[in-house]
């Protein structure tokens, strides 16, 4: 869905403190630590990789938005119920009006930021959702998304995708934080324990198994159904933690959920 039904479309050029959204809406949040409780989300449309499998591919492949300032933003999460907010995108931290919602909305709400964890915040923080971009993810003619040319994005992606020191920032600076990556297969997780000591060996902080979350690539039910058990399989062997994507479980691929 280009842009949220609860989104006022506005194609003018942004003026001052506003952010490209894409979507505004109340769910449960579905992956990770939190996975179940009631939740604000806020996406933003723009990301600097480009996954082959983004489940919001109005957000990267074909960004589509309204410019909404921020008082108008937060207006809008307020008119809703959770105490719970999820800034996420797209790459939220792509945008330096980023920081300044998240200032924002600190003193009334549990902020999440779900990021790829290649770029750095200064802002309030208490749940970092980073999502490590594994080889992988990265866009080739074979998997890219119908009707799309991956182009300079393979190389891109690529040289962009693991970025230590922003890994290191984002898990020392957040109140918590979880490693949140998109498992296709076992060939996956040579990479992942690889990855998960290079960052315990540049972050300040304790970087627990648990902390550590596998969850299985799906955009569908279906296309869960082929990737879970497996998964999940791989988290009770590695010691690490499975997250389910209830979100899809629940309502499938259908928008604001």
């Amino acid at each position: 869905m280009p842009v949220s039904d609860t989104v006022a479309r506005d194609d003018t050029d942004a003026e001052g403190d506003r952010l490209p959204i894409n979507e505004l809406f109340a769910s449960l949040q579905g992956e990770g630590k939190l996975a179940g409780v009631p939740s604000t989300f806020v996406r933003t449309s723009g990301c600097n990789l480009r996954c082959w499998f983004c489940d919001s591919f109005h957000t990267s492949w074909e960004p589509t938005h309204a410019w909404l300032s921020l008082d108008e933003i937060v207006a809008e999460v307020e008119s809703l119920s959770p105490e719970h907010v999820v800034v996420t995108g797209g790459e939220p931290l792509v945008h330096d009006e980023t920081d300044a919602l998240l200032s924002a909305l600190d003193d009334d709400y549990h902020l999440t930021v779900e990021t790829n964890g290649t770029l750095e915040t200064d802002a309030p923080v208490d749940l970092a959702s980073i999502s490590p971009k594994l080889a992988s993810s990265t866009p080739t003619p074979d998997n890219a998304p119908d009707d799309v040319d991956p182009g300079v994005w393979t190389e891109r992606h690529e040289n962009a995708r693991v970025d230590l020191g922003a890994l290191a920032s984002l898990v020392e600076d957040a109140a918590e934080f979880q490693l949140k990556f998109v498992v296709t297969g076992r060939d996956d997780l040579d990479e992942i324990e690889s990855l998960v000591d290079d960052v315990r060996g540049v972050a300040d902080r304790e970087i627990r198994d648990s902390d550590v979350l596998l969850m299985p690539e799906g955009q569908t039910r279906e296309q869960l159904a082929r990737t879970r058990t497996e998964v999940a399989d791989l988290a009770a062997s590695f010691g690490y933690r499975y997250t389910p994507r209830l979100h899809v479980d629940l309502w499938n691929d259908a928008p604001e959920t």
